[in-house]
């Protein structure tokens, strides 16, 4: 079905209504599964798609007429990248819509770490009145590491650039990104100098599980840790020893390396993480606003123009 796009996902509007402008048909199925897909994608040759399934090589070998996928959001973990580029399938994401979003959230978290804003606000509605315990720690003047340096890592030095604080950055895959809100830095000088430590990097075969026990070990002072990038690229058994081994203060945790209940519920780990107290949680949805819901569709029906498959 030329310049028909399938879409699996919950969308916001913006992106039908600019994507038929440009001359697209939209089948607009949210609530479809993989089993459903699978068997209608042969008709297709644009796929939008959130993180609903695993778009692998079998999905991709069904789907002989696509030429373009959207992810509507930043990363593309659950796409097989180099299988559906090797069959000459465009890929879209959209960092640039939800990137305010997560900086913004991973602020919020650290602010709520250093100040036990979390903590003290239950106590408070439980009859506790209790000041010292809840002594916070000033971010001016700390230094904050950031690992990653793209839409998501950048956005964030930005959102930081009123608070005082001197921002290093670590990136594996660029050189030369040093700007007015963050400085390049090796990764032993991200170990050496970081109060604050955020992770901004993608879920890759090189990524996944970085962050374990040994690589706290390497801290030379005691860090407040973010994760708004991907679950798995974290081992939580590991913030968890890191907190007991004051490596740690406390972490904020926008994902996990197993979401969603029952699965969560049952990892060995989560009794601990559930009851620490210093850990701040929230639902993977560092991205997740009533702006960029919109954002995201805008970017990705800017990108789809660009490109300039509708014939």
């Amino acid at each position: 079905m030329k310049n028909h796009i399938l879409i699996v996902d919950d969308l916001h509007p913006a992106f039908m209504e600019q994507a038929s402008a440009l001359g697209y048909t939209i089948d607009y199925q949210p609530d479809m599964k993989l089993e459903g897909a699978s068997q209608i994608i042969n008709n297709y040759d644009g796929l939008v798609i959130r993180s609903k399934f695993q778009v692998d090589k079998v999905f991709l070998d069904l789907a002989v007429n696509l030429r373009f996928i959207c992810r509507a959001g930043a990363g593309m973990d659950n796409i097989g990248e180099d299988y559906a580029i090797e069959k000459g399938v465009i890929l879209i994401n959209a960092p640039e819509g939800n990137r305010d979003a997560v900086g913004e959230h991973a602020i919020g978290m650290l602010l709520s770490l250093m100040n036990n804003l979390n903590r003290g606000d239950g106590e408070v509605r439980n009859g506790k009145w209790l000041r010292e315990e809840n002594r916070g720690y000033e971010l001016k003047g700390r230094t904050v590491g950031i690992i990653g340096y793209g839409n998501m890592g950048s956005t964030f030095a930005k959102k930081l650039s009123g608070f005082e604080v001197n921002v290093i950055a670590y990136d594996k895959y660029k050189t030369g990104f040093s700007d007015r809100y963050a400085r390049e830095v090796s990764m032993e000088e991200i170990v050496k100098h970081s109060d604050v430590l955020s992770l901004h990097v993608p879920l890759t075969r090189e990524t996944s599980g970085m962050v374990d026990d040994e690589y706290f070990f390497h801290f030379k002072k005691p860090v407040f840790f973010l994760n708004t990038a991907r679950g798995k690229v974290v081992k939580t058994s590991a913030v968890l020893n890191a907190i007991k081994q004051e490596k740690v203060l406390a972490a904020g945790l926008d994902v996990l390396e197993v979401e969603k209940f029952p699965s969560l519920a049952e990892q060995e780990w989560f009794d601990e993480l559930r009851t620490s107290g210093k850990v701040l949680l929230s639902p993977h949805v560092g991205g997740w606003t009533f702006e960029s819901y919109r954002k995201i569709s805008e970017v990705m029906a800017e990108k789809l123009a660009e490109i300039g498959l509708a014939d």
